[in-house]
Formats: structure tokens, sequence, C-alpha cells
């Protein structure tokens, strides 16, 4: 069962440490794996892609484009309450990425300068979306939303065809919810190499977002440059900052409901009280016993979780910025007084009623964010994602040769004499 751990200057850091390192590096195997696939991809067009499909996931695929059409008759199979759960949850994102947008501005000076920044979505973007028991319609949603909001010309959507000639209606509502443009049924490292570089079917795009595999993510990394990328995500993390007045069945609750996902997902407690670490310790035991994952939810606590008793709340603080989590949970009697001290955090959740399968799947917050300390750095996933920026100038000529003098200089003082001729010829 997951360890209390109380600080003293050794033990908890140890953890960090331990933390830290459970992702390592990409496997060499994997990445020349996946380097070859994209080789093949980009030489081969569809007829790799076709290949790899019939060798991966066992089924052929034709590689023609679902449109919105016919995405509107798949969708129509889905569970109406899932259906509404979906529409209600897409308004929700929608209406805090829509406060994201930015706008085109410039500005003029008497001299005659005119200078700017306009603001526009990017042509063409691709979303990855895993098969099988790895679907998640949630995460159609915050992927491709933001990106419409951005006034992105295009979404396309990959995903592996199904295997039983079935398609997940939920993941398809999603995505005609979402405004996903068009469907192309491959995955894999050779669906994120046919949206980099584009096929006879399938168009180059300028991003590609989306979870997947170890593959899919090298393929990602391995292509960035290529074309732009969301992030390279690793296993899912909680953070749960708790003093004496929380509830130890909430705190487990939570704990698990993010080691479910996987056996190297991290969930640490930090807690003021002893008394909660016990009692949650208890509740893990007890609710564990109900979770159909267990298997995967006792191993991720036993190696990447920890319940670590702080001397006071501002080491608690000190703790959470260090290990920047994915998810953070202030669960303490007045939350709010500690939002403005959290800078590290993908996304953070305040009060014993908001839960982070809140942010998951319906409050409106993008749930893709940044991992394994990541976020001390890293943002996560939202309409700027999809945004490009050009900057442009127009200076009078009573403006340049005002400048001019202080221009010559740098360039002269880069010795870059071509530059410095530049402005020089125009006087």
């Amino acid at each position: 069962m997951i360890p209390i751990v109380e600080t003293d200057g050794k033990k908890e850091y140890a953890l960090f440490e331990q933390l830290a390192a459970r992702t390592g590096e990409t496997d060499r195997r994997v990445t020349a794996a996946v380097q070859e696939i994209i080789d093949n991809v980009r030489s081969g067009g569809d007829k790799a892609v076709i290949e790899y499909t019939r060798k991966f996931d066992g089924t052929d695929t034709d590689l023609a484009p679902i449109d919105r059409g016919r995405l509107a008759e798949i969708a129509e199979r889905c569970d109406k309450k899932v259906y509404a759960a979906l529409e209600n949850a897409a308004r929700n994102i929608e209406d805090f990425h829509s406060r994201q947008l930015r706008q085109s501005w410039f500005t003029t000076r008497e001299d005659g300068v005119i200078m700017g920044q306009r603001v526009r979505g990017l042509s063409r973007v691709g979303i990855y979306v895993p098969g099988g028991t790895a679907a998640y319609p949630s995460s159609v949603l915050m992927n491709a939303i933001p990106a419409r909001i951005a006034g992105v010309g295009e979404i396309v959507m990959v995903t592996p065809p199904p295997k039983d000639g079935g398609f997940n209606p939920a993941v398809m509502a999603a995505a005609y919810i979402a405004g996903v443009d068009k469907v192309y049924l491959c995955g894999g490292a050779q669906a994120v190499a046919a949206l980099a570089y584009g096929t006879e079917s399938i168009p180059k795009v300028d991003k590609i977002v989306g979870p997947g595999n170890i593959y899919v993510a090298t393929a990602k990394r391995l292509l960035f440059g290529i074309v732009d990328i969301d992030m390279i995500a690793g296993p899912s993390e909680i953070l749960i900052i708790a003093d004496k007045t929380a509830d130890p069945a909430y705190l487990a609750a939570d704990l698990m409901s993010q080691a479910e996902h996987d056996v190297l997902a991290s969930s640490i407690l930090l807690t003021t009280s002893a008394e909660i670490a016990r009692q949650t310790v208890k509740e893990l035991e007890r609710q564990l016993e109900t979770m159909s994952r267990k298997d995967i939810i006792e191993r991720s606590l036993k190696d990447y979780g920890a319940i670590i008793v702080c001397r006071d709340m501002d080491e608690a603080v000190e703790f959470a910025n260090r290990l920047a989590p994915e998810h953070l949970e202030v669960m303490c009697e007045q939350p709010m007084d500690y939002l403005g001290r959290l800078d590290n955090a993908g996304s953070v959740f305040l009060g014993k009623y908001s839960p982070e399968p809140l942010g998951d799947y319906y409050a409106g917050p993008n749930h893709v964010l940044p991992t394994n300390g990541t976020a001390r750095f890293f943002s996560p996933l939202s309409v700027d994602s999809f945004l490009k920026k050009s900057g442009f100038i127009s200076y009078s000529r009573q403006a340049l040769e005002a400048a001019r003098d202080d221009i010559i200089t740098l360039a002269d003082a880069e010795g870059l004499d071509a530059h410095a001729n530049s402005i020089r010829v125009r006087f």
C-alpha cells in the first residue's frame, strides 16, 4: 500500500528523485523502429500506412475520409445520455476557451511609424485519438474545440480502424460535436508520420495534438520541427495538499482516480496532519476493494505514490512548487488563500467539491496538461496553441532617418556590412 513519509530533509527528496526518473529515456529500440516507420511512410505514402495498419492493427483500411455527413450518421448510434453529457461538456469547454482568443493589433506614432501583430489560426491541425480501451471522447473535445475557436482552417482526426467493423460511437460523436472536419482510419506512428508529411489521401498538417502510446509519443518527438506538436506527455499525476479539515474518504478517492490510469502514474498527498495520513490509508484499503482496476491502482500507489506529512502548509506549498504536478488539488479550510502561491501546476482544483475528474471531463479548462515536472515552464493546451503570430512594421522616411545611426552602429558592431548598407543606401 501507499507509504507514509514524515519530512526529515532526506526521505522526501529521495522520493522526488524517484518520481523524476520514472519515465527515463525513450527506449532506443522504440526510437529506431519509429524512425523506420516514419521514413517508409514519407517515401511510400498511402501504401506504407495501409501495410503498417494491417501489420499492427490486424485489419485493412482504405484511408477514405469520413466527412461531417458520415460523422453525423455514426454519432446517432451514441447513447443518448452520453451524447447529452458530451454536449454539456463541450459548452463548458467552449465558454472557457473562447475567453482566451487573442486579437490582432496595431499602433501608430506621430512620425509615421505603424507596428503591430497579426494573429490567425493554423491552416490545418491533426488530432490523434487512440483506439480500443484507451479511446477517450473527452480528449477529442479538449483538443478540437480550442482549435476551432482559434480559427484553424481544417481539423482532421486519425484513429485506428475498428477491428470488428464497428466504431466507437462516443468518440465519433465527440468529433462531430467539436467540429472535426474529417476522420481517417489509421493509428500508431504511421498515422503521425502521415499527418506530418502528407500522403495521397491524408493531408499534411501544421500541428499534431492528442495522446498516444510510446510509439505515438516517440513519433511526435521525432517529427517536431517538421510539424508542431502539443507536448510529450508522461504518466498521469495528482498532488493533493490537505490540512486537518480534509475528508480522508475524498482524499483516497482522488488519489485512486489518477492511479488507475497507469502503473507509472503518480499520486501524492501532502498533509500537515499525521492523523489524516493514517485515515487516508484506511480509506484507500476500503475503497480499493470495489475498484475494477484494483491491481493497477495498488501497484501505482505502492511504487509511485506517497503520503508526506509536512511540518506546516508553507512546506507543503514549497514541495508542490518543486514537484510541479499535472493536477494539483487543494483540500484546505481556505483553499483560495493558497492559489497565488502555487506557481507550478498544470491545473489547480480548489476545495473539496472540485475533484480532478471535474477537470478531466466537464468544467472547461483544458485537461491536456504538462507532466513530469514540466509545469515549471509549459502551459496547458489552449487556443494559443493553435494560433500563429506575425509582427509587422511600416516606417516613414522621417522615422528611419531618426533611427539610421543607431541601426548602422549595431550592424557594424556585429560585422554585418550589408545590413548597414541596407540603411545607408536609402539616404
